[in-house]
């Protein structure tokens, strides 16, 4: 393992489990010290844990990021341990349920923008005025292939707004030497899930989009299987990295091959 990240902040957005614990997991071991954001305190004990075990740096802050003072909170924590950010990288996200458009309640809609847009669009408005007093930092965002998909169309939507904000925050933050990318994972098997999405029973409609999701991933993905969070950390923590210096405003798939 490298030391790209040494002498580096690292923010990580969503990192109990999943592809947010990978990540942590893999910036602290190339060096950084690496903020812990996340809401399920117990987990993301478990990973500071693991990570101050392998000899790295790591601290927690437990935030509703659906909020944009839970954003705030977390990036000026940051600040006061560690004296800056220098990566950001905003991870939470996630399909609640899986259905046709029209079989979903108007509160399932708004739950699903609400833990997948708003955290990554306060997240980034929060960490900006500290990147450009230093005139320096990367921000990669978290977004999904599901944008091409079925069965998802309000965390599809979500998902669509942060590659939108990934975009367009590029090219306004450009001048100030800040980058701003996106991941797009496709299917990912992270295993049991430590942290439930929803803890209410599925109904056969939920079950069957969900399989239909499935379908889709498996038939539209050229390498025929479902990728790991360690390979989506290996692409955010490059497109973090120093030598993505001149990568800003890109969308990459870290899909198998897959757009969707």
């Amino acid at each position: 393992m490298t030391q790209r990240f040494e002498g580096k902040v690292v923010v990580v957005t969503g990192a109990a489990q999943g592809i947010g614990k990978a990540c942590a997991v893999r910036f602290a071991a190339e060096g950084a010290s690496v903020m812990i954001a996340d809401r399920a305190e117990e987990q993301a004990r478990l990973v500071q844990q693991e990570i101050t075990t392998q000899g790295g740096t790591a601290s927690v802050c437990i935030v509703d990021l659906e909020t944009s003072a839970g954003a705030k909170e977390v990036m000026q924590a940051t600040v006061d341990t560690y004296g800056r950010i220098d990566v950001s990288v905003h991870n939470v996200g996630g399909t609640i349920w899986a259905k046709p458009f029209w079989e979903y309640p108007e509160d399932q809609i708004e739950k699903e923008i609400n833990r997948s847009l708003w955290p990554t669009l306060w997240c980034c408005r929060a960490v900006i005025p500290f990147m450009i007093e230093q005139q320096s930092g990367a921000i990669v965002n978290v977004g999904s292939v599901a944008t091409r998909g079925i069965n998802r169309v309000p965390y599809s939507a979500a998902k669509g707004g942060v590659q939108a904000i990934t975009t367009c925050m590029a090219l306004e933050l450009a001048e100030h030497n800040v980058r701003v990318n996106c991941v797009n994972p496709g299917g990912i098997d992270q295993g049991e899930r430590a942290i439930p999405r929803h803890t209410g029973a599925m109904t056969d409609i939920d079950k069957a989009g969900m399989q239909g999701v499935l379908e889709q991933t498996n038939r539209d993905t050229p390498m025929k299987r479902f990728g790991t969070p360690e390979e989506e950390a290996a692409a955010i923590c490059f497109l973090a990295a120093d030598e993505a210096s001149y990568i800003t405003g890109e969308i990459m798939n870290v899909a198998g091959g897959g757009i969707g």
